[in-house]
């Protein structure tokens, strides 16, 4: 192999556009993932190309993040946004597309490395078709979240049997935590190669501000007890468990309590849907005057309102890692999350916040209500938290276990792919 195409990757998120801003309808934390591993790997000499697909003829086909970074939108079904249960049938067009811009501009991807169910469909294609060299990513598994929804949709079975498939025949799957690994090995497969590589957060900017300006800037009084929760609208975050748990604080009364729930919504889509059912819970209970929903948090203004909590809930029923917790730990803002999936990683409890079970009300008040009571304790809390994810979680620590994984992978002879290279 000649050396400019070792250092050359592919990072596949089909439906989590790394370039659209975060907040959007099912823009999280995959998205904020491939792509600062992409600026970060391309930091280390790597030139990243990232695809996705193209949901609005506004976009643009290719966003430069940097000189040897950028987002490639493929043209796959209609240009529309498209719910994720919903888009597999465009997978084969994806591949066709990125075999075109391949050809069109001489690139030949030796190693891939894709994100969520859909995207390991299209490397499983491509390492048949032209011997790539594939590396995947769940965000979230199948086995696990259909244990947590009531209605499972139709493409589910498709799904578990990808899952199951990538697992046994990518080159290397890269959980994000110990747990994570654990759900593959007891519920997808005793087969394939898994490595723990975490996510991680950019330690520059979370922490960058202290907590008395960041009361002002958001116009918070310095001496209010203030609660944040930060991510999508999705009946699976737990919202309505958070909500009900401060309705039960002995805190619930004062003047001083404060409730922020920042995240996305867009009329008429999931996430706006149950944000007017949340918008409806807290109504109903009597809530609206001391609970606030901004919206968007853009990357902007985000560290500026962890900065100015005291402690951030991340009450999911399930996260295979949970970016939140890390955001808010390098702010240095305690954290209180549910005892699931990648959170019993990320948060260590007594030490830099608190677990409780998930859609557990009586629990999450209580944890609530001792990290209020004891401002002493919060402080060494958050203190203890932002040390952790300084030694374990920063993106260029990710980004340089990922380049050492991929460096021995394309070290490895490459085997001969089933279909000829089209």
């Amino acid at each position: 192999m000649n050396s400019t195409t070792d250092k050359r990757i592919a990072l596949i998120s089909v439906h989590g556009d790394p370039a659209i801003e975060i907040g959007k309808e099912e823009a999280g934390g995959q998205n904020v993932y491939v792509l600062q591993v992409g600026e970060a790997l391309s930091r280390l000499g790597w030139k990243v190309d990232m695809f996705s697909r193209k949901v609005s003829p506004d976009q643009e086909e290719i966003v430069q993040h940097n000189p040897n970074c950028r987002t490639i939108r493929l043209t796959a079904g209609p240009v529309e946004f498209v719910p994720r249960d919903n888009g597999f049938k465009y997978l084969p067009e994806f591949v066709e597309q990125l075999l075109k811009f391949q050809k069109e501009n001489g690139i030949k991807y030796e190693l891939v490395h894709t994100n969520y169910w859909l995207s390991s469909w299209v490397g499983m294609q491509l390492k048949q078709i032209q011997g790539s060299k594939q590396v995947h990513t769940y965000h979230s598994l199948g086995v696990v979240k259909y244990n947590t929804v009531e209605n499972i949709p139709v493409v589910a079975t498709k799904r578990l049997a990808v899952e199951k498939e990538v697992l046994e025949t990518a080159e290397r799957i890269v959980a994000t935590s110990p747990q994570e690994q654990d759900h593959m090995r007891s519920l997808v497969s005793p087969q394939g190669y898994i490595d723990v590589i975490p996510c991680g957060t950019d330690i520059r900017r979370f922490g960058s501000v202290d907590r008395t300006a960041a009361r002002e800037a958001l116009g918070i009084d310095p001496e209010a007890k203030v609660i944040l929760y930060v991510g999508r609208f999705d009946p699976r975050k737990g919202i309505e468990t958070l909500v009900r748990a401060v309705r039960e604080s002995k805190f619930y009364g004062s003047e001083n309590l404060k409730l922020i729930i920042g995240g996305g919504s867009t009329p008429g889509n999931s996430d706006g849907r149950e944000r007017d059912r949340i918008e409806g819970i807290i109504n109903e209970l009597g809530m609206g005057e001391f609970t606030s929903l901004p919206g968007l948090l853009s990357q902007t203004i985000l560290p500026t309102y962890y900065a100015a909590t005291d402690v951030c809930v991340v009450p999911s029923h399930y996260e295979p890692f949970g970016l939140v917790a890390i955001e808010a730990m390098s702010s240095g803002t305690p954290v209180i999350a549910s005892d699931v999936g990648g959170l019993q990683f990320t948060v260590v409890p007594e030490q830099t916040g608190l677990l409780a079970p998930p859609q557990d009300v009586a629990a999450f008040s209580k944890a609530i209500d001792r990290i209020l009571s004891d401002p002493e304790w919060a402080r060494k809390l958050g203190e203890a938290g932002q040390r952790r994810v300084i030694n374990k979680f920063s993106w260029d620590g990710v980004a340089s276990q990922l380049d050492q994984l991929y460096t021995q992978l394309l070290m490895q002879p490459v085997k001969e792919p089933a279909l000829l290279t089209k």
